[in-house]
């Protein structure tokens, strides 16, 4: 069995690599700088992206699986090389804003996504995450020159699911049957604020770290200014936005994996390193 692995280089890609290499599977990657992918030697690299057609057909040749990390601008080349080289299976990592109001531009971007993979034939699986823990990544360089972290809602709350959750649910997905057709809603075990996360960072690196209330259009221009579109960054800070959009926990790491899933407290320990 061979499988594609797309966006291979980042924090959930990795682990699913990581996790197929352990279970026997034969993978495969697309990336556009196999030179720098960093990925483990015995990993079939490919250069290109999901929107470059010939190069995706030579990578596509013989899987059977795929995990397609969303663009949805490249999502219609995907499907079309994808049916044609015979792929059976696609796990899509998804979004969980595709479950909110049609004026979410995460979610509009995500339901592309799940709609042309679902209109393509294929077994499809979408994971629907919502907040990731990796998302605190961006606090690292403050932490580190400073022991501060600046938020405009401080005690927003979130859900937040440790990448290798993630990745855990979706190499069972790949590798097992039984989970075709299904749509599912990923969280940590734990509703927990922006202000507790920084806390469990500073206990995870021994130091103390303190959050600041940021102001709203201070936080915008610092979205912007780090590339995030426009219509993005309003979604992101009514999201944060004193626990809109924040979801009870679900179960579903636990009832796919047999484990339950990792705490932010657990996820800042495996993460100490970088925030040091």
């Amino acid at each position: 069995m061979t499988v594609l692995v797309t966006g291979a280089t980042g924090n959930v890609g990795r682990r699913v690599v990581e996790r197929l290499l352990a279970s026997g599977a034969k993978v495969r990657a697309l990336t556009r700088n196999p030179d720098s992918a960093g990925l483990p030697g015995e990993v079939e690299l490919f250069r290109g992206g999901l929107g470059d057609a010939e190069p995706l057909a030579r990578a596509l040749d013989g899987v059977d699986r795929v995990f397609l990390f969303p663009i949805p601008e490249s999502t219609p080349t995907f499907v079309a090389q994808a049916a044609a080289a015979g792929v059976r299976r696609v796990v899509v990592l998804s979004s969980l804003a595709v479950e909110f109001d049609d004026s979410n531009a995460i979610g509009q971007r995500h339901r592309l996504i799940e709609q042309a993979v679902a209109d393509g034939g294929f077994e499809w699986t979408f994971l629907r995450p919502g907040a990731f823990a990796t998302n605190a990544l961006a606090w690292a360089e403050s932490i580190r020159a400073e022991g501060v972290v600046r938020e405009p809602f401080p005690e927003a709350r979130q859900t937040s699911i440790h990448e290798d959750d993630i990745a855990a649910v979706a190499v069972a997905a790949l590798l097992e049957d039984g989970h075709a057709g299904k749509a599912y809603r990923l969280t940590g075990p734990e509703s927990i604020s922006m202000a507790d996360q920084v806390r469990a960072i500073g206990a995870a690196i021994g130091r103390e770290v303190r959050i600041e209330a940021e102001p709203i259009e201070q936080a915008k221009a610092r979205l912007l200014a780090s590339g995030v579109p426009e219509a993005v960054v309003a979604t992101l800070l009514e999201l944060r936005d004193q626990d809109q959009g924040h979801d009870e926990p679900v179960p579903t790491v636990q009832e796919v994996t047999g484990r339950p899933a990792r705490t932010f407290a657990q996820w800042a320990v495996d993460h100490a390193d970088d925030f040091r």
